[in-house]
């Protein structure tokens, strides 16, 4: 038996009064010393070409809870504070690598609130859990049980902005393993009229959940544009505004999550390509369906469900013309506007469905690659 998946489970909660109040304070403390600590890095860089590490970063966030205007710092937990500035380490290192920007100040509006537990600011008993600074364990809406024996290792704990909480818990989970292999593998050709195409010919039609949810949305964001700023029925206002984009988020993962967890079920190679997304959304006729398509959470699912389950995922290089290439005889068109759906190629007088000729070019493309 190989190592464990350590896998999250995420559930609602509902806090007391007392309980909200001081993860509030706890979500406040945490975007404060991660900006404080952003801020001491950049300086540091700017004026003496030093990069400052996460040791002392530490050592500043002694200092910082010691000094009257930042004594507030004291009134948390000190775990949560301690993760952010790993949080802001590990986004330096993403950003030395070149796999990510450079790290941004957190908004106290558009930044996500959240603070993270380990096993030392928690108490897990009786499947109960309770966290430091708290004297009554989490009301949690238990909607799938966790794995037999299950304890966890990192407790994440978030609000979104329509004022839902949520717990996440780290464990190790003994019932992801590897899957028995299968002989077939799968070319998966993304799209917007159709969410992703298959190279057995099957279609999988894109559900469109902004779109199907646009007249509400509208109306939410007109009527947060008549509120007076700074008021509480703005602030009410804004919260309807979050609930339907929460909805629409919420329906579209559940889709995805089931679409990719049979894709990874049934196929032991699944071929994908190597989609810009970033490059993609510049396009602003296109921007809001192919945000709504969320083709990187779709990516981003299969790969890490193939790692659990011992499937593989291959991607081929966004370059490749599969739309172009004749899956039966290898001719490559010069041209194939988008507005082409179908097509006969001049070469072998083979008959094409432009999304399904595509899939089938990804898949050999991939498994050649492999």
């Amino acid at each position: 038996m190989g190592e464990l998946v350590k896998r999250a489970f995420k559930y609602r909660f509902y806090p007391s009064r007392e309980q909200a109040d001081q993860l509030n304070r706890t979500f406040g403390c945490v975007r404060k010393v991660y900006n404080l600590a952003l801020e001491a890095r950049t300086r540091a860089w700017a004026v003496d070409r030093e990069r400052t590490t996460y040791v002392q970063t530490s050592a500043m966030l002694t200092e910082w809870k010691r000094t009257e205007d930042l004594a507030f710092l004291n009134d948390v937990s000190s775990v949560p504070l301690q993760q952010s500035l790993r949080h802001l380490q590990g986004a330096f290192a993403a950003f030395w690598d070149k796999r990510s920007r450079y790290p941004r100040f957190k908004s106290k509006r558009r930044s996500r609130a959240s603070a993270e537990y380990t096993r030392s600011a928690l108490r897990w008993r009786d499947g109960q859990l309770t966290l430091a600074k708290m004297d009554t364990p989490l009301s949690i809406v238990w909607s799938r049980p966790l794995p037999d024996g299950a304890e966890p290792s990192t407790v994440t704990v978030s609000r979104d902005a329509a004022g839902r909480w949520f717990v996440s818990l780290l464990v190790e989970d003994p019932t992801v393993q590897p899957l028995p292999a299968v002989g077939s593998s799968v070319g998966v050709d993304a799209g917007i009229a159709t969410l992703v195409t298959l190279s057995t010919g099957e279609k999988v039609a894109n559900p469109k959940h902004e779109r199907a949810d646009r007249k509400k949305l509208a109306k939410a964001q007109r009527s947060l544009a008549r509120k007076a700023k700074g008021s509480e029925n703005r602030a009410k206002a804004r919260v309807k505004v979050a609930r339907v984009h929460a909805r629409i988020a919420d329906r579209r993962r559940d889709h995805l999550q089931k679409l990719t967890t049979r894709l990874v079920r049934e196929n032991q190679t699944v071929v994908i390509e190597d989609l810009s997304v970033r490059n993609m959304l510049r396009n602003h006729s296109l921007a809001r369906a192919i945000s709504d398509a969320a083709w990187s959470d779709l990516r981003g699912m299969l790969e890490y469900k193939a790692a659990w389950y011992g499937r593989k995922v291959v991607t081929i290089d966004r370059w490749y013309p599969s739309s172009k290439t004749c899956s039966t005889c290898g001719r490559i068109n010069t041209t194939m506007p988008l507005a082409v759906r179908s097509w006969t190629c001049p070469g072998c007088g083979a008959v094409h469905d432009r999304d399904v000729n595509a899939a089938k070019n990804i898949l050999a493309a991939g498994l050649a690659e492999r």
